[in-house]
């Protein structure tokens, strides 16, 4: 329930779908910032948030620490919002599952694009 409370605030939302359309090599906090215009203090906070969820990683990289989606935390996450699909009828879902498609795909499955 956690990662579902992170993602429920509309600056933390934006983040983490610009981190997903990034792939595993993420971004500098910088970047995020830029944009999304994000001010440091404010992308700092909600990054802490997110990886708190689960739902993003930092990684020092020399001297920036790089943010990137956490994928692990991600099905994780999509797997608990339709664990119970449908009283019993999956199929219903759209046939969303984490082992049928890749992590980003089932992101933009998700959210319709």
């Amino acid at each position: 329930m956690t990662r579902l409370s992170a993602i429920a605030h509309e600056t933390r939302l934006a983040i983490f779908r610009l981190l997903v359309q990034q792939g595993p090599d993420g971004m500098p906090a910088g970047e995020i910032a830029q944009r999304l215009a994000v001010a440091p203090p404010t992308l700092s906070f909600h990054l802490k948030e997110l990886e708190r969820a689960g739902l993003i990683r930092a990684t020092r990289k020399q001297r920036q620490i790089i943010y990137a989606a956490d994928y692990a935390g991600m099905r994780a996450l999509i797997d608990f919002i339709v664990r119970d699909c449908c009283q019993g009828h999956p199929e219903l879902c759209g046939g969303i599952s984490m082992s049928e498609c890749g992590a980003v795909n089932c992101v933009r499955e998700i959210a319709g694009e």
